[in-house]
């Protein structure tokens, strides 16, 4: 009597998926923003259900975060899905909200004339957070972080321009 055996490809990988529903991108550096996540860290409560980025962090990786590199991801709020779909703006706020249990606060978003107006009132605060928060504009940021990220690199950081 033979027993069939099922084999296995040793080259298949299993790859868990995320505990995370929604993975958002914040500027830690922005202290409204910082201000936002600390109130969602404490209604996700440790279960995990959003995964929080800082991009202003000098190790933020685009690659890792659905392919938003830091310049875009200071214009608008971003957010990933598991499935690697990338969302901005006020769809952001509203698929948060309703993982953590406070969908009713956005509810009114999913209206086409509300949520259109909602998203051009999000883009005239986007378009204003850096000078109304006290921080230079997008160019200085982005020059600043250049610099730094390039001088933690000894190979590439030039103390002075003599030859």
């Amino acid at each position: 009597m033979s027993t069939a055996q099922t084999e296995f490809p040793e080259s298949v990988e299993i790859k868990p998926s995320p505990s995370w529903q929604i993975k958002l991108l914040y500027d830690g550096q922005c202290p409204l923003c910082v201000r936002e996540v600390n109130f969602l860290q404490k209604r996700d409560a440790g279960r995990g259900l959003v995964a929080f980025v800082d991009i202003a962090d000098d190790l933020y990786n685009p690659e890792t975060h659905g392919g938003i590199d830091y310049e875009t991801a200071m214009g608008r709020i971003h957010a990933v899905l598991p499935d690697g779909t990338t969302i901005k703006n006020v769809e952001v706020f509203r698929r948060i909200y309703e993982i953590l249990g406070m969908g009713w606060v956005y509810a009114v978003t999913k209206l086409p004339i509300v949520g259109a107006i909602a998203n051009w009132l999000y883009g005239i605060w986007a378009n204003w957070r850096l000078p109304l928060t006290g921080r230079p504009d997008l160019a200085t940021v982005m020059g600043d972080r250049a610099k730094r990220i390039e001088c933690e690199n000894p190979s590439r950081c030039r103390v002075n321009d003599e030859v």
